[in-house]
């Protein structure tokens, strides 16, 4: 079968949030066929984007419920607590939804498909900067709860997406090797990845660890993570990037920094002016005097953090206090520009009646787009030398 007949393999996505990664996917020639987020307005606004981009999603493939509605045990509870521990509604309601997750597997591979998971479980407990209660949070045992399902459900491959804390602290890390474990016992191979947006030409510094898993290799998959050589994060570091300059002064560019990476290039690129997210920003009651005073670049602080036109954006976080401000104008930034720095199509929008703290949130939690794409890239270059489509 050639390349161009083979049939696209079908992703199920879990913890979808509004869909960044899996758009990523969808624009590498994988075709979503579930979906699951827990939160309503992330999923409300999952179709509603999909609606503006001119490709929708019907509503049945949309499942609105934790991921451990799909396990055969109440949420928290161990493996050998089983359904008879629940209520009749809640029983009812977790056979229907992994009869749905069954079935859409099903279908896909009656057509000729491989099936994975692709998921990026809540991190909090698992970052410096948030709870780092661990795997014992409420968040963070969902990650645990992921791959539970993987190894109850057997997709042929899977993604699991995460901070680098549960890749370098040692408490976090040993809990990653456990999971690891588990999934080796199961019959996956595993390859892993500690990956910075910047390699992937999206305009902000952002660490992320990605682990892909394939049944039935011999071996633990060499898939060769795409890196775009121009924008590599180690070779970006060493630009001679701007400092700061005083806030509403005429900063000019350097010449040998990559335009492409700078705050200035993304909001020109989608118009971020003429976004429809463009006033969906936070605005004090009362003025603050900080927004006026604090240098353009300036963003050595927790919050109340600069950008400059001319560098590359810190990682977008708008949780735990953190305050992200307009490189020119004394305000906090706009959806738009958020969703500019996360390298989104300009024709991707979030509902406007949706609150300004869950367009942050998801805006937030989702990988940027051009690293989602470099990441499903080098998934179906992997699986095309192997001889597989995933």
């Amino acid at each position: 079968m050639s390349t161009q007949s083979r049939p696209k393999p079908a992703v199920i996505s879990f913890f979808a949030g509004s869909g960044l990664l899996d758009l990523a996917f969808e624009d590498e020639g994988y075709e979503v066929v579930g979906v699951n987020e827990f939160y309503a307005p992330f999923a409300k606004a999952y179709q509603y984007a999909r609606r503006q981009m001119g490709h929708p999603v019907s509503s049945g493939s949309v499942q609105v419920c934790s991921v451990e509605a799909f396990l055969e045990r109440p949420p928290g509870a161990g493996d050998d607590v089983g359904d008879m521990e629940l209520d009749p509604a809640t029983r009812e309601d977790g056979a229907r939804r992994r009869a749905w997750l069954r079935d859409t597997m099903s279908s896909a591979r009656a057509g000729g498909r491989t099936v994975g998971f692709v998921g990026g479980p809540p991190c909090p407990d698992f970052s410096v900067g948030g709870k780092n209660r661990g795997e014992a949070g409420d968040n963070g045992r969902l990650s645990q709860s992921y791959v539970d399902a993987i190894c109850l459900y057997q997709p042929d491959w899977f993604l699991f997406e995460n901070v680098k804390g549960l890749y370098r602290t040692a408490k976090h890390k040993a809990f990653f090797a456990r999971l690891k474990t588990q999934l080796r016992a199961e019959g996956y191979t595993l390859s892993e990845a500690l990956l910075n947006s910047l390699e992937f030409g999206a305009p902000q510094d952002r660490d992320r660890i990605f682990l892909f898993g394939v049944r039935g290799a011999t071996s633990d998959p060499a898939v060769a993570w795409e890196r775009k050589s121009e924008s590599d994060a180690r070779a970006s570091f060493k630009h001679p990037w701007p400092g700061t300059d005083a806030f509403g002064g005429a900063a000019e560019r350097p010449a040998d920094v990559p335009e492409a990476l700078t705050v200035a290039h993304w909001f020109a690129r989608n118009d971020v002016a003429s976004h429809p997210n463009a006033q969906h920003y936070f605005t004090p009651r009362a003025g603050l005097a900080k927004f006026k005073v604090i240098a353009e670049g300036d963003d050595s602080r927790k919050s109340y953090k600069r950008l400059h036109r001319h560098r590359y954006s810190p990682t977008v976080a708008y949780g735990n206090n953190e305050v992200h401000l307009h490189p020119t104008e004394p305000r906090r930034l706009s959806a738009a520009e958020a969703l500019a720095l996360q390298s989104l199509p300009k024709e991707f929008t979030l509902p406007p009646d949706m609150t300004l703290s869950a367009m942050f949130k998801t805006i937030g939690n989702g990988v940027p787009y051009l690293m989602g794409r470099g990441v499903a890239r080098s998934i179906r270059e992997f699986a095309s030398k192997a001889g597989g489509e995933g």
